[in-house]
């Protein structure tokens, strides 16, 4: 049965709907609040904190199609992608997943189900791996499925350490652990390999499509292995390996989505050749770019923009290789979206993003290339031997991004070779580095895992009676705190809003009968609410009630600036594009800071447009309207999700009139009316592609105004105007500013002619030749550069050395006359000097400029010429 690789996606997603999974969407490559990964590399990473026990959520069963990217840290096989069947910088994870649910029997079931009754592989095609010491998984595929006993393939510890196997999953040194069961195909018999746990293992003949992760375990950091009270499951099927099967062929590059990409780059770059590998380079690397960029990764020279920016430089240099001259790449995203951008919105609705920043990328890059190529030719040039070192050949890769093989190439054209193991030691220490960025940075014991839950009333209330259900103390649970004492508070209800989508958390007081405990921050953790802070009086024990009060008046401000920051959202997508997207905030009470995707810097204009069209729908004084949705009903009607949040089944859907319609959990004001006044304060980079917009409201955005009116009256006052004249008056202080300027200029202009003049007649002799040294105190380097022209120009043949001091800075300046150059170069002139006060310099042979900063030496300095010329003439 032969089937789209868009179709597969569905057929999985929809089977696993009717055994009661929770069907979600992929989430971001830039993982959700985990510094320990640099992409997302495997479908349960978004998943993984609810292993960890450290989240729960309202399902115990779900799947996705996951989007993912291995290109650095432990699975960096760039080099290798487009050059074997299965290589990918992008793919796509089939998942599904039980948090407790199920566990071996119904997920071995369910894979072996939809593999061969939905799919209708053969079954005598396929075999499967367990952990060797794993009899209940062998007895279900024995027993249950029906697999020969032949076809059961256990594998064991084949690393030199207990559990170090293909088959038993770690997710770090500690933490939930377990063994796996594998699904293997075969391809057949005309392709070499052998099945796994065989000395031909690596073949390309049996190739793993299904992999079940059985978390059982927690093990200690001794090693010691607990069972898990809910042992849980992980699986992953890769869409592009399964879609190979599915339709005939054996090469991921051969089904449809890829075939579809490699015609298009054929076509762009006029190639005949559809085997040929750069146009697989090419084909994956789009996806991987595409979806970084729509994820909001830039190319930048560190972290994960550093490994986008390789990737688009290795694409662009396949398409070099293929003859491309001009940029193509960028021009591929367009077809990338009409394969893939039904299951995934966001290639369309960051598509201008996508092909602005990709041709930008490519433009930069091929002036590198010419970049690269004078480099190299000065590496040749001074090359020693018939050898270009590796640490040279890296450097030019990894700064430059000039490919190796390239400079090989160009090296043998010269006759010299490049040191291949120096440069493959050199990328191997880079592997190395990169290989920390996928570790989990934690022991999993030692994660606080908290089972408390809190309810939050904040929507409705400021205030309220509670009670303490759990007090922690320096990451332990205790039953109280004494006065002075630090830590965290947990209450089965409170008022106070933990921080979230950018909203700063509340502040405020838990008031006791014989004391208070100060809350200085409020932070999530798990379904629990912590009130982070300090006992200011009295004690507080577990068990207690009191009353949890929040800053009402910082409440307030605060949710004038979250509202505001969703009129700004909108108001950017109206006047800039739909292209515009939340990159990050962060809403205080004395301000809002707004990031978001868009690829130029904003003029005065264009900010006073989305300025007042904020203001207007604040005067508009739209109801804030808040909704409880299905999520599903909720994107249906065009709320938008926030960056970096995630949500529940049921989300509350924040709308101001027909303007502006976000998800949001956070706190707004009423009406649009109550913010008062908006006030941009500033905008600008944070990154390519991601700028800023800083802004303030109400009281805050008026008492801003007000000491912008004094400072106008100030500044009127220092200028003898008033403020409506103000900008004639400096318009005319400037004009004459300017022909001062001009009159100085000409003043010393004059001054030097007649310095100049004098200078010559003190030029001495020295070897024949004629030479000024002097030291024109207050000189500019203007001046200096003026009359050392002067000078050269009377001289008509002879050397000249200038100095100058000025605010604590020696400017310094030799001129060479043209005829004496093959004698005395006057960088190395100026440079003798600059050394002796503190500075360096240099320049062309007949002229050369320098600084320093010991003024105290230059007479000394100037008094070694005379010698040092001496020894040249």
């Amino acid at each position: 049965m032969r089937m789209t690789t868009a179709e597969i996606r569905e057929a999985f997603l929809e089977y696993f709907r009717t055994q009661n999974h929770e069907v979600l969407e992929s989430s971001s490559l830039v993982p959700h609040n985990d510094p320990t990964l640099l992409f997302t590399n495997a479908g349960m990473n978004q998943f993984k904190d609810v292993f960890l026990g450290a989240e729960q959520r309202n399902y115990t069963r779900a799947t996705t199609s996951q989007r993912c990217v291995r290109a650095g840290g432990k699975h960096n096989d760039l080099e290798n992608v487009g050059y074997t069947a299965r290589h990918h910088t992008f793919f796509e994870m089939l998942g599904n997943f039980s948090f407790g649910d199920y566990f071996k029997v119904d997920a071995i079931h369910f894979a072996w189900k939809f593999l061969t009754e939905e799919l209708k592989l053969p079954k005598e095609k396929l075999c499967v791996t367990i952990y060797e010491s794993d009899d209940e998984a062998y007895d279900i595929w024995l027993n249950q499925i029906g697999v020969a006993a032949d076809n059961i393939i256990r594998i064991g510890d084949n690393k030199g350490a207990p559990y170090a196997s293909d088959n038993f999953w770690q997710m770090g040194d500690t933490g939930p652990c377990g063994p796996c069961t594998e699904i293997f195909y075969d391809h057949g018999e005309h392709i070499w390999g052998g099945r796994p746990g065989t000395p031909e293992e690596d073949g390309d003949r049996f190739i793993e499509i299904w992999n079940i992760v059985f978390m059982q375990y927690n093990r200690q950091a001794d090693g010691t292995m607990n069972p898990l009270p809910k042992p849980s499951v992980d699986t992953g099927m890769g869409l592009e390996r399964i879609a190979a099967i599915m339709q005939g062929v054996h090469s991921n590059y051969e089904i449809d989505l890829f075939q579809s990409l490699i015609k298009q780059s054929a076509q762009l770059l006029n190639v005949s050749d559809l085997e040929n590998n750069s146009l697989r380079v090419i084909a994956d690397h789009i996806r991987s770019c595409a979806f970084l960029l729509a994820d909001g990764v830039m190319p930048s020279n560190e972290g994960r923009g550093y490994v986008l920016r390789r990737i688009i430089r290795r694409a662009v240099r396949h398409g070099h290789k293929l003859g491309a001259r001009a940029p193509f790449f960028h021009r591929l995203a367009p077809k990338l979206a009409e394969l893939m951008g039904a299951a995934y919105n966001e290639l369309n609705t960051q598509m201008p993003v996508i092909t602005k920043v990709l041709k930008t990328e490519e433009e930069q890059f091929l002036r590198t290339v010419d970049r690269g190529l004078a480099l190299l030719e000065e590496v040749l040039v001074d090359l020693d031997g018939d050898t270009i070192p590796g640490a040279k050949v890296f450097e030019l890769y990894d700064t430059y991004g000039f490919p190796a093989d390239l400079t090989a190439d160009i090296a043998r054209e010269r006759e010299v070779k490049i040191d291949q193991q120096g440069f493959d030691d050199a990328m191997a220490a880079q592997r190395k580095r990169a290989q920390q960025a996928s570790k989990f940075g934690v022991d999993y014991n030692e994660v606080l895992r908290i089972d408390a839950e809190s309810e939050f009333s904040g929507y409705e209330l400021t205030e309220q009676a509670a009670k303490v259900t759990a007090i922690y103390k320096e990451g332990e649970s205790v039953q109280q705190l004494l006065e002075g004492e630090e830590g965290q508070v947990i209450l089965d209800t409170t008022p106070f809003y933990a921080e979230s989508g950018g909203q700063s958390g509340d502040r405020g007081e838990l008031l006791m009968v014989d004391g208070a405990f100060s809350v200085t921050d409020t932070r999530k953790a798990g379904n629990a609410i912590l009130h982070v802070g300090y006992v200011s009086g009295g004690e507080i024990h577990v068990g207690e009630e009191l009353t949890a009060a929040i800053d009402e008046n910082r409440r307030q401000a605060i949710k004038l600036n979250h509202t505001a920051t969703h009129l700004l959202h909108a108001a950017l997508r109206k006047v800039l594009g739909d292209h515009v997207t939340q990159k990050g905030s962060l809403v205080a009470a004395d301000s809002l800071r707004f990031d978001f995707s868009h690829f130029e810097g904003l003029n005065i204009k264009t900010l006073r447009t989305i300025e007042k069209l904020v203001n207007d729908q604040i005067r508009a004084n739209h109801d804030v309207a808040t909704r409880l949705m299905n999520i599903d009903d909720a994107k249906e009607a065009g709320a938008m999700a926030l960056f970096g949040e995630k949500y529940d089944d049921e989300v509350r859907v924040v709308g101001m009139g027909e303007f502006s319609t976000e998800l949001c959990g956070g706190t707004h004001v009423n009406r649009t009316g109550d913010i008062g006044f908006f006030k941009i304060v500033s905008e600008g980079g944070i990154a390519a592609g991601v700028r800023r917009i800083e802004a303030i409201t109400g009281q805050y955005a008026i008492e801003a105004m007000h000491q912008l009116g004094e400072q106008f009256d100030s500044l009127a006052s220092m200028v003898k105007s008033d403020s409506h004249n103000l900008a004639d008056r400096i318009r005319t202080m400037v004009e004459r500013g300017r022909w001062l300027e001009k009159e100085v200029e000409r003043l010393n202009a004059k001054l030097n002619a007649q310095a100049g003049a004098s200078l010559a007649d003190q030029a001495i002799e020295i070897g024949g030749v004629k030479v000024i040294v002097a030291n024109l105190e207050g000189a500019d380097p203007k001046s200096l550069r003026d009359t050392m022209d002067q000078l050269k120009n009377k001289l008509g043949s002879g050397i000249v050395v200038l100095a100058a001091s000025k605010e604590g800075k020696v400017s310094l300046i030799a001129g060479v006359t043209k005829d004496m150059t093959g004698k005395v170069k006057a960088g190395e002139l100026v440079n003798m000097v600059a050394q002796q006060v503190g500075g360096k310099g240099g320049g062309r042979p007949d002229m050369a400029q320098a600084g320093g900063t010991d003024v105290a030496a230059v007479p000394s300095a100037l008094a070694t010429v005379n010698d040092w010329l001496a020894q040249r003439l």
